[in-house]
């Protein structure tokens, strides 16, 4: 995986960081695009989240295992739903903060800012598109709320405003896979190991959050 800047031709509107796949033929690896417009806006104790998020273990771990699974059709290999996708990279950035990847409490800070942040989503994507908040109106909560910079977060609402409902999906498949962990740990008991669960999650390629549940209730099944 490569990191690299956001091209400036492209960094307005353009979010705090990305994540490109690698090409499937391997002549091309995944690339983290970070941000670097107004870098004095972006305190760096956020930078690990960021990059669990994007990068390992989160996308490009999840990516790239996907598109080396054999024996699926190549939906499934490519196909980005996003409750999915989105979920397991803030799944991934919660799996960090489990693991202690996080070395000092600046960086758990960045960790807790993060969670703050998909929090603050889901007011503002269900105000703007269910209470009718305005794009101002939005703008204004989400500044005050989070502490992001100001050209971020109107880079969010904007975004939000033409995808209703796609913030919505990253805390709902974080709380999905969530769910399926505790209830794989609260019915196999000793035999619970997290290495085989997140075997399951990551290596049946990309699936809606229906058919991931009965991927994993399958396995609990086999495994009891």
């Amino acid at each position: 995986m490569q990191v690299k800047r956001v091209p400036e031709f492209s960094e307005e509107g353009s979010a705090g960081a990305y994540y490109q796949p690698p090409a499937m033929d391997g002549s091309r690896p995944g690339v983290f695009f970070a941000k670097l417009q107004n870098v004095d806006e972006h305190p760096r104790f956020g930078l690990r989240t960021l990059a669990y998020h994007e990068a390992i273990p989160g996308h490009h771990f999840q990516i790239a295992l996907a598109q080396q699974i054999e024996g699926v059709p190549m939906f499934r290999k490519m196909l980005p739903f996003t409750a999915y996708a989105e979920g397991w990279a803030l799944y991934a950035e919660r799996l960090a903060h489990e693991a202690g990847f996080h070395p000092d409490s600046f960086s758990e800070l960045g960790a807790l800012q993060a969670e703050m942040f998909r929090a603050v989503r889901l007011v503002v994507d269900t105000g703007m598109h269910y209470k009718h908040w305005s794009r101002e109106q939005a703008i204004e909560y989400m500044f005050e709320k989070t502490g992001m910079a100001r050209t971020d977060v109107v880079a969010e609402i904007e975004r939000y405003l033409v995808m209703p409902g796609q913030a919505l999906a990253y805390k709902t498949g974080m709380m999905k896979i969530l769910q399926l962990r505790e209830r794989a740990q609260t019915r196999l008991g000793e035999q619970f190991d997290i290495r085989e669960f997140h075997n399951v999650v990551l290596m049946n390629g990309s699936m809606p959050l229906g058919i991931l549940e009965k991927v994993v209730e399958d396995w609990i099944e086999s495994k009891a």
